[in-house]
């Protein structure tokens, strides 16, 4: 559930660490600890907080979209897990859209589809779908990324399947379509001319 301002008042009390405090020390623990156990609980915590929009104005002046997007290119699979998990949880809001939009982000989410993480994939969908603005549709509704969600059709998970075919259905279906009618006539023409020679036989 959402918080508001009087609730994080009321649970943190007076005494309590103020919500921009405590991110910031989160974000202090990520970029200087060595542990990289803690960087995953940290960078986990941050996704999280990333679901409420109550945190969006801390969150962009403490920098946190910008630490998300710098995990994309990292090679441990469980920081993009989470970095990507954090945009999803914010990338719906206008200002943290298009900061991930203007600073390259569509690409690198573009490179988590082929990721063999469930939950990558499946964050790397939903984001695309949040992404599609009609600034960014030219760089997301691509030929690659209608094949790279094809492919996706063939995953063993469920969840993943049934999203990859509502981004198909939902953006790409007339291509779809379009293809299907084409590799049927293809498929019809073969068919025939079997059959005639056949005949001819």
């Amino acid at each position: 559930m959402f918080s508001t301002r009087r609730q994080l008042e009321r649970r943190t009390g007076k005494s309590g660490t103020p919500r921009f405090e405590y991110l910031e020390e989160l974000v202090n623990e990520y970029q200087n600890t060595n542990d990289q156990e803690a960087k995953y609980q940290v960078l986990a915590i941050l996704a999280n907080f990333a679901y409420d929009p109550i945190n969006y104005d801390w969150l962009l002046q403490l920098n946190v979209v910008d630490l998300f997007l710098d995990t994309l290119s990292e090679p441990d699979e469980k920081l993009k897990e989470f970095g990507l998990g954090g945009l999803c949880n914010l990338c719906l809001e206008t200002r943290n859209k298009e900061h991930i939009i203007d600073n390259g982000g569509i690409p690198m989410i573009i490179d988590c589809l082929s990721n063999e993480n469930l939950n990558t994939q499946l964050s790397a969908i939903t984001t695309l779908i949040f992404l599609i603005t009609p600034k960014s549709e030219q760089f997301i509704l691509t030929e690659h990324v209608k094949e790279e969600i094809i492919k996706l059709l063939q995953c063993d998970s469920v969840c993943v399947k049934n999203l990859a075919t509502i981004f198909l259905e939902d953006y790409f279906s007339s291509k779809v379509d379009k293809n299907a009618s084409e590799n049927v006539n293809e498929y019809n023409k073969q068919n025939k001319k079997r059959k005639d020679n056949e005949l001819n036989y």
